[in-house]
Parts: structure tokens; C-alpha cells; sequence
């Protein structure tokens, strides 16, 4: 067996695209890992069987010089994904303060999760999160009509922030989050054979916000809500 990493895979992403890439005019790089490869500690089983992971680095898409650096992994199991950020970013960047689910974690620095729904509704789910793990998540097909999920699932979804540091002047903090399939509408023998969305960081009330997106979104002004500019996370897309 490979000997495990250091650093989580989302973290050296991170790293390698402050290290190697300051203008980060970069590709998203994949990497697919069985069961026998790196971060086996997370076939945890509740998630039954491992099916694959990817690698992203977030870019900036509005502010091209805003200096902030994020990885992110993304492994898919039988019945949830699992998103591992990896968040490195200038003090006039950072702010939290948001403290109880369902509060406007996008005004905090803030992580975010869309997903297009696994049913025939159409629509899709954003899950948000600031570096304590404090979410707002809501479905919907569309910025205006949307549901904001309630106690009971927001106690569904898994997370496990790594803490906030400083160092040479950056905050850097990590955040794991699990997300099971039945909150995108999944049934009891549902089988996974595509799943878009797209990962977001913003910032909206730090003393510079910013808009990163793994997938490009071309539209003026920053939106993350555009399931039109959804890519599929699986390597079946």
C-alpha cells in the first residue's frame, strides 16, 4: 500500500497552486483512487463502497488578482460524496462569524457545494460552509425558489472543520464535508451514474471579497446559482 501523505490531498493542492501557479491560469487536474490507494481511512461504512475521487483547484472568476488559494477533493461513494477543502487566504480575505445552520454562511469565508438533484424535480441544492462548518443549504430550480432544508437533514450532513491558523500572514483552514445522496432526492436503490455541480468560495462581507468556482461561470457579475454551468463530477461525464 502507497504510504499515506502528510497533508490531506485538498491541502496540497492548495499548496501547489500557491507554490506554482500566482496568476492561476491552471487546469483542473484528475486523479482517480481505488480502494487501495491513498486516504483509505475514509471508506468509512456508512459510505458501503469507494468509487472515485477527483481533484480541483478553485479559481478566481471575477477578481483575477484576489489572493486566495484553494484545493478541494472530491470523492464519490455508493450513496454520498465527500468534499475535503483545503482554504488558504489573505487576512483581508477572511472573516467569520456566522454560528448556528441555516445563518448567511456566504458572508463569512465560505465554501460551497452545488449539486444538481438526483430526482426528476430539476433543480439542484447548495450547501455552504464557513471554517467552523456552520451551513446553509437550500434546494430549488433557481435562485429565487428555493427550500432551505430542515433541522433534521441539515443533522444529516457531516462535518468536520480542521481549525483556522495563521502563517506569514494567510488564514489557513481545512473543512471536510459529507453529503449523502438522499438529501439531493436519491431513493432507496438509486444508482449513481452521473452528478453535477459545482465548488464555490466566497467571501462577501471580508474587506475583499472574492468568487472562486471550480467550473467556469460566465456570466458579468459573480453568481454560483447557474446550474447551466454545472460539470459532472463522475468520470462517466
Amino acid at each position: 500500500m502507497p504510504k499515506e501523505p502528510t497533508q490531506t490531498l485538498a491541502q496540497n493542492a492548495a499548496e501547489y497552486q500557491t507554490q506554482h501557479n500566482e496568476n492561476y491560469r491552471f487546469s483542473n487536474t484528475t486523479a482517480f483512487i481505488t480502494h487501495n490507494g491513498w486516504n483509505v481511512e475514509k471508506c468509512k461504512p456508512v459510505f458501503t463502497i469507494f468509487l472515485f475521487m477527483q481533484i480541483f483547484y478553485l479559481r478566481p472568476r471575477w477578481n483575477k488578482a484576489v489572493s486566495v488559494s484553494v484545493g478541494a477533493s472530491v470523492e464519490i461513494y455508493e450513496n454520498a460524496i465527500e468534499v475535503d477543502f483545503a482554504v488558504r487566504e489573505a487576512c483581508n480575505c477572511f472573516c467569520q462569524s456566522k454560528e448556528q445552520d441555516g445563518e448567511a454562511v456566504w458572508q463569512d469565508s465560505c465554501v460551497e457545494v452545488f449539486l444538481r438533484m438526483l430526482d426528476s424535480s430539476g433543480g439542484y441544492a447548495n450547501f455552504e460552509f464557513n471554517s467552523k462548518g456552520v451551513c446553509y443549504a437550500a434546494r430549488g430550480k433557481d435562485r429565487q425558489n428555493r427550500t432551505e432544508l430542515s433541522k433534521s437533514e441539515y443533522a444529516k450532513i457531516t462535518r468536520k472543520p480542521g481549525g483556522v491558523s495563521i502563517e506569514d500572514g494567510f488564514y489557513r483552514w481545512t473543512l471536510a464535508v459529507q453529503i449523502p445522496f438522499t438529501l439531493l432526492g436519491a431513493g432507496e436503490n438509486f444508482k449513481l451514474f452521473q452528478l453535477e455541480g459545482n465548488l464555490c468560495k466566497c467571501a462577501d462581507l471580508a474587506a475583499e471579497p472574492h468568487y472562486l468556482s471550480a467550473f467556469p461561470i460566465n456570466t458579468p457579475k459573480p453568481d454560483f446559482h447557474r446550474p447551466d454551468f454545472f460539470k459532472d463530477f463522475t468520470p462517466y461525464g
